[in-house]
Parts: C-alpha cells; sequence; structure tokens
C-alpha cells in the first residue's frame, strides 16, 4: 500500500513494556522550564547503555500546572524497581539546581507511587507548604526558594515502537524524518527520546561477531553500505540513508496515532521513497503496530 505515494512496507514494529513516571517542570519563564527540561532528559535514548529512557512529552500552559506557572512535561522511563532513583537523580541533579525551576508529580492518580527525599537538601531550614492542594516542600536555595513535590507516582507504558524512513539520500532521508519527528512532537502521551526525536544507528538484538558489552549492535539488515557485501540485507534498490523514529507511549493508542501522524509527515515531503519498521520476530517485546492498520 501507499501513503502520499511512498510505499508502506507490509510489516510491524515491536515494543516492550515499560514503567512511566510523568515529572511537571515549571518555571518563571517558558524558556527556563524548556531547559530544565532538556537537563533532565539528557543521557537517556535506549535503555541498551543509558539508566533510563526519557524525553519531553508536551509544553504546559499555566492553568495546566499545579503552581501556575508555564511548564514542560517529561516522560522516564524505565523499569519499575528503578524508576525512584532515576526520578529522585534528575530532579535533585537537573531540575533544583536550574533558575526558577520547580517539580511535580505528572501521575497524581497512580496506584503505584515512591517517595524522593528532595528537602534534606535544605539541611533543616526546609519547610512544608501546599500548592495547587498538593503537598510539597520549600527548600532555600541561592536563587530563591525552590519549591516541589517529593512524591511520584508510576503507570504502566510502552516503550520501542519506530517505523524506518528511507530515502535515496541522507539528506533526502534526514529532512523527512524531520517532519516526522516534529508532528510527533507535539501529541501528547508520547516521546521520541534520541537527538531530535531521530536514530541514525539502529540496532539489533546482540553481537553476532563479537564479545561486545552492550546485548545490542548495529542492525546491518537495514544499513545501505552494506547492501551489496550482505545476502540478507532489508535495504530496498536505491535507498541511500535510512531513520529510524523511535517512539515511547502511555498506550497503545498514543503509540498508533503518534505512528501514524509521523509516517504521514515523513511522506508529505516527498522525499522518502519507503516506509517500514523494525521489529525482530518477537523476540524483544509483546507488542505489535502492523504498518498497513495504521491507515
Amino acid at each position: 500500500m501507499k501513503c502520499n505515494g511512498t510505499e508502506i512496507i507490509d510489516t510491524f514494529a515491536e515494543a516492550f513494556p515499560v514503567w512511566l513516571s510523568r515529572v511537571i517542570i515549571t518555571a518563571a519563564t517558558k524558556e527556563w522550564a524548556y531547559k530544565a527540561a532538556v537537563e533532565a532528559t539528557g543521557f537517556a535514548t535506549s535503555k541498551i547503555g543509558c539508566p533510563c529512557e526519557a524525553g519531553i512529552e508536551s509544553f504546559l500552559s499555566p492553568a495546566e500546572t499545579p503552581d501556575g506557572r508555564t511548564g514542560v512535561s517529561i516522560l522516564i522511563c524505565t523499569e519499575k524497581k528503578q524508576m525512584k532513583a532515576n526520578v529522585a537523580a534528575r530532579i535533585s541533579q537537573c531540575i533544583l539546581p536550574a533558575p526558577t525551576a520547580s517539580a511535580f508529580d505528572g501521575f497524581p492518580r497512580a496506584k503505584s507511587r515512591f517517595y524522593i527525599r528532595m528537602h534534606y537538601f535544605g539541611d533543616t531550614y526546609e519547610e512544608r507548604c501546599i500548592i495547587g492542594g498538593r503537598k510539597c516542600w520549600k527548600i532555600p536555595i541561592m536563587g530563591g526558594d525552590y519549591v516541589g513535590e517529593e512524591r511520584f507516582g508510576t503507570e504502566k507504558g510502552i516503550a520501542g515502537s519506530n517505523f524506518l524512513v528511507m530515502g535515496p539520500d541522507q539528506v533526502s532521508a534526514l529532512s523527512a524524518a524531520e517532519a516526522a519527528a516534529q508532528a510527533i512532537a507535539v501529541i501528547p502521551g508520547v516521546i521520541s527520546g534520541f537527538a531530535g526525536g531521530i536514530v541514525a544507528s539502529g540496532s539489533k538484538v546482540g553481537c553476532k561477531n563479537y564479545p561486545f558489552p552492550m546485548p545490542a549492535s548495529t542492525n546491518h539488515q537495514y544499513c545501505p553500505s552494506l547492501k551489496s557485501r550482505i545476502q540478507d540485507s532489508l535495504v530496498p534498490d536505491g535507498i541511500g540513508a535510512v531513520y529510524e523514529i523511535v517512539i515511547n507511549g502511555v498506550d497503545e493508542g498514543s503509540i498508533t496515532k503518534a505512528m501514524k501522524t509521523g509516517i504521514e509527515a515523513a511522506t508529505k515531503t516527498g522525499m522518502v521513497k519507503y516506509i517500514g519498521a523494525a521489529n525482530f520476530d518477537g523476540k524483544l517485546g509483546e507488542y505489535r503496530f502492523k504498518l498497513h492498520d495504521l491507515f
């Protein structure tokens, strides 16, 4: 089948269950909330080598935040037992030091909850307070007072869904992938945590030829430069570059919407020849997102 003249390969994306926490970051200005969010989602592209996966979910208006200031919501994705440590580290080391920033729980109705001990930083000078009906701590810092919550929720989500943007050269494929990433960025409930929302070095499970310390290696079947050297290449003829858009989300509906929106945006550029998806024959995760079912 085709979408805007682009061939959609009859395949599926494979995804796996993950736990999510949402942190609402507010600040005196939109710019400072965004800067704090960028720091808080650093080194969090892939569970292959990062302590967690994380990304910016959406911008929030003052009416949508606990303290009535402009904000940014981020999603942190990892195993349930590792969530507390990841949330605590990113709030204490990235949000607390950011000028005028505060951190609040984005899953206040979650049944599974944990506490982080941020107020210890106050060295007994901290005070309890109520912000937007939430129990918070006010911690004196050199730039004024930091105000935020210590109780956060975590809920089940999905990670690793994806689609592949295939073009005749790097410029064309990257332009189409950028259009896809920009379209996905405004959809609530999902993140694409890699640089610019785009993956250049898609990976496969394991490393066949080296005792590599990471549990993954280059997805050689989709490397255009290997097409003439290997027998199992999946790169179509005439393709010079392949970029992957990886999506984590709160549920299947959010991910399906993001995939369809991203694919439509990429194909409308006229610069992509094929849209595919990465899967590992069911060895990676239990979720299947069939590309043809999106349309």
